[in-house]
Order: C-alpha cells, then structure tokens, then sequence
C-alpha cells in the first residue's frame, strides 16, 4: 500500500518534529511537589526609607500568586514553602524637567529586590534572586499630580509578576 504524497509528508514532519522538539512541554509550569506558598511581609534594607512599600509588594505578589499559579497562600504553619524577600534600592532619577518652573516634569523609579523561595518541610531553597528589577516613570507635578503612591503601583505590579514568574519551573533543568 503507497500513502498519499501529503499523508507521507505530513507523518514525516509529525516525526522530525517529535523527535527533534519544537519547544513545547506538557509538563506542568510549576513545582507539584507544592501546592502551598507563606508570603511573610518583605524587608526594607538599609537604604529604604519608603514606608509601606514593603507590604504593598507582599500584597502584590500573593495576589498574583494566587492569580497565576496552582499555589494557595497559607500562614506558616500550614505552608509547603515561604516567598520572603527584601527591597533593597528604590533609585530615582529625573527624566525632564519643567522650563518654567524647574521641577521635576518626569521621574524613572527602579525598585531592587532580593527574595528567596525556601521549601519549608525541607528546608531547600527552591529558587533564590539577587537585584530583580523593575523600572517605571511617573509625572510628580501638573498636569498629572501623580505622588510617589500612584507612580510606585505599575512597577510594583510588574516587579510581583516578575517575582512569581521566577517561581516557574526551571526550564533548562526539566
């Protein structure tokens, strides 16, 4: 029996394919050893004198833990694993400033953290990130008014996604 050309064709490109790997998985994004996260309030280091900064981000990454990941936030005693980190660095830097008035027009602020993912049943550390970054821009005066609060919030909520994103499973170790 002779296949049709297109069959043929289509079974071959089927096996290359399987055989060499086209970058897809069907093994699961996250650790299913874990089906449970403590995300204590962060740290400030030494050089933050923002107040409430540190709880807004444990608040943002519990909130996208919950959102993304197969993950239940739980107090200590009953957590699988801990998420605990610092905010190390909080630079600001002046991007334009107003002709008129001399004011800032534009700020870029970079928040630095350093966190750790710690299985507490073994102690194991699971994942550990030094300087993760995030940088965003907020207008301080007019028209936009924004204070320090509002500019913070965007990259707060890309710094938690970055946080738990960090949590997927490593891809070059399987």
């Amino acid at each position: 029996m002779k296949l049709p050309r297109k069959a043929a064709l289509s079974i071959l490109t089927t096996a290359a394919a399987c055989v060499c790997g086209c970058g897809y998985s069907m093994a699961p994004q996250h650790p299913t050893n874990v089906g449970t996260v403590y995300v204590p309030v962060w740290t400030t280091g030494k050089e933050v004198y923002r107040r409430g900064l540190e709880i807004r981000l444990s608040e943002a990454v519990a909130k996208r833990i919950q959102q993304i990941t197969p993950y239940r936030i739980a107090d200590k005693t009953h957590a699988d694993t801990e998420l605990s980190g610092t905010v190390e660095l909080i630079p600001q830097k002046v991007l334009s400033f107003n002709p008129d008035t001399g004011l800032p027009r534009e700020l870029e602020m970079t928040i630095v953290v350093n966190f750790v993912w710690k299985d507490l049943r073994s102690g194991k550390i699971i994942v550990k990130r030094n300087g993760l970054r995030s940088t965003g821009t907020y207008i301080p005066h007019e028209p936009f008014g924004e204070e320090f609060f509002q500019g913070s919030e965007d990259v707060i909520n890309r710094l938690a996604e970055r946080v738990v994103e960090a949590m997927e499973k490593d891809w070059e170790k399987g």
